[in-house]
């Protein structure tokens, strides 16, 4: 265990409790650098997130192996009782980083349920909106007001800060934490050979001065002649911050306080540092106030240090997450959770943001784990649904898409394909994996027997994508050539007819006996079934949802049960 502690993000053990700690306790350091530890009942009904269970992610890898295994997870954090995620994970789909505090008794005061203040400066308040209906946390949206945290005492038992200010001091007279979403861009103009030390130096002190946190750095801009600067290079390697390059006819129409003519003489732009910090922090020529300098250029200079720096600071409207989006587009099936995939639920509940219908996500609810941004849109959004999953990716999050059945079939991820294909997806970023789901003729068809066994077709009768003479071409082609046909949407309150026009059509190639199945709500507690005839199935009872399956010419029925044959036994 020793040479694998810290080589593997968790570890998943079927031993008793005690052997676990016994085994794990001399390895155990803190909660942020600790393996999620998991232990699992050796008959498989219990699984157990022992240890890092916030930071390392244990409770999450517990309710996944509990998924597979059909068992039941033990999560004991204060936390997860109150569905949610913990003062310690606010920020981390968003990649905001942790600066200073008391996070032990900040977490505490949350689990003991005492009001504590949130201040929010700077970056998404997208998270605030999911927070459980008794959250003891009282947020307080405070964009654009500066000072250092610390001269504010708000009330509340402790405080959460979320800016790209300094920390607070150690002197606060009551706990409190900061994170730092990371907004901050810092341009960089230097001369050729500068150390790197002076670099980071020049924007240490320059943070110092202002203010702001290094933390909330997003990462460093300057010109494209920079981009191969020894220092510069080390400094964004050494902290891991991501280095943007723009060219002069980029930069130098951006408006700026200190332009300088002898800078425009040498690189073709009459500003590096402040220029190339509002472009990357998003500033646009029809919006003069986009992309706003909080420090004008500082020049350093060290004595003994070869070079000289230029560094300037601008604030993106939005954080920068550091993370490449991916969307997965999931077929949720039927609707009982039992008939979904394994790989699709743990998509679901690994995603930071849910999108769905409304009546689907309530379906997958079971699924959702605290924390978890959940974007429930009317039925007819579908487009608006798939433009901000997209969005949501780009910003760098993982965003899980679900549909009924399956999201390939009459499902999203047409919808989501087709709108990145229009904006010149380079088919990588964001990443996108579709999980496939059983369909609701799949659904149906289970429920009834074998109807499905020879050759068979799906139709929708909404016209509100398709024309009619469309669809009216494609059932009389269907009817003709015998195909069993399952009818999607078949009938809503206002449209009833075309789904009488599918019954004349095919009455003209199959006798009115033909054997007709109505499956509503398959596999869902409100599940109804009826086997009826071509002739008469009118009569019954169809809705939007219902799936209407229509045999072939072969297709019979023996008693409760409808079958298609292959041929096997001949008489095809």
């Amino acid at each position: 265990m020793g040479d694998r502690w810290h080589r593997h993000q968790g570890f998943v053990f079927c031993l008793a409790a005690g052997a676990v700690v016994r085994l794990i306790a001399p390895l155990l350091g803190d909660k942020a650098t600790d393996p999620a530890i998991v232990v699992v009942d050796e008959p498989g009904q219990f699984v157990i997130s022992l240890c890092s269970g916030h930071q390392g992610q244990a409770d999450h890898l517990a309710q996944q192996v509990a998924r597979i295994l059909g068992a039941t997870p033990v999560l004991t954090g204060s936390a997860t009782a109150q569905d949610f995620v913990g003062v310690d994970q606010i920020g981390v789909p968003f990649g905001w980083q942790r600066g200073a505090g008391d996070w032990t008794a900040v977490s505490g005061a949350v689990a003991r349920r005492e009001p504590v203040q949130v201040i929010q400066r700077d970056g998404s308040p997208l998270w605030q909106a999911h927070l459980p209906l008794q959250s003891s946390l009282q947020v307080v949206n405070a964009p654009g007001t500066r000072g250092n945290p610390g001269e504010t005492t708000p009330p509340g038992t402790a405080t959460i800060w979320i800016t790209a200010e300094s920390d607070p001091p150690p002197t606060a007279p009551q706990p409190q934490v900061i994170w730092h979403p990371r907004t901050l861009w810092v341009g960089i103009g230097c001369e050729r050979g500068t150390a790197a030390a002076l670099i980071e130096e020049a924007i240490a002190q320059t943070c110092a001065d202002h203010h702001w946190a290094m933390g909330a750095i997003a990462g460093v801009a300057t010109v494209d002649l920079k981009a191969d600067e020894a220092g510069l290079l080390a400094v964004c390697q050494q902290r891991g911050w991501t280095l943007r390059c723009f060219s002069p006819g980029q930069l130098q129409g951006i408006p700026v306080p200190t332009p300088s003519a002898v800078v425009e003489r040498e690189v073709g732009t009459p500003s590096v540092a402040e220029a190339a910090a509002r472009c990357a922090a998003g500033y646009q020529p029809e919006d003069p106030h986009s992309g706003p300098l909080l420090v004008a250029k500082q020049i350093h200079r060290q004595p003994g240090i070869t070079g000289a720096v230029t560094v300037a600071i601008a604030q993106a409207p939005q954080e920068y997450t550091g993370r490449s989006g991916a969307l997965s587009l999931v077929g949720t099936g039927p609707g009982a959770l039992s008939q979904m995939t394994p790989a699709a639920q743990a998509a679901i509940t690994a995603a930071d943001v849910v999108i769905g219908y409304s009546l689907y996500v309530d379906l997958v609810r079971p699924l959702v784990r605290p924390g978890q941004i959940i974007e429930a849109l009317p039925i007819t959004q579908e487009r608006a649904r798939a433009e901000r999953a997209i969005e949501l990716a780009h910003w760098g999050l993982t965003v899980a898409v679900i549909s009924s059945g399956d999201s390939g079939i009459y499902g999203m991820a047409g919808l989501v394909l087709e709108c990145l294909s229009r904006q010149g997806w380079d088919g990588q970023t964001p990443s996108v994996q579709v999980f496939p789901g059983i369909t609701a003729l799949q659904s149906a068809a289970a429920q009834v027997g074998t109807p499905l066994m020879h050759d068979f077709c799906a139709i929708s009768l909404s016209d509100l994508l398709t024309p009619w003479p469309v669809i009216k071409t494609r059932l009389q082609a269907a009817a003709q050539a015998d195909f069993v046909v399952a009818l999607y949407n078949p009938q809503s309150k206002t449209r009833t007819e075309p789904l009488a026009q599918a019954q004349a059509i095919f009455l003209d190639h199959r006798d009115a006996s033909t054997p007709v199945a109505l499956v509503r709500s398959a596999y869902r507690p409100d599940q109804t079934i009826t086997l009826t005839t071509l002739g008469d199935f009118l009569e019954q009872g169809v809705d939007m949802l219902t799936t209407v399956l229509i045999g072939n010419q072969s297709t019979y029925r023996h008693g409760d049960w409808l079958i298609t044959p292959r041929g096997y036994l001949g008489g095809v």
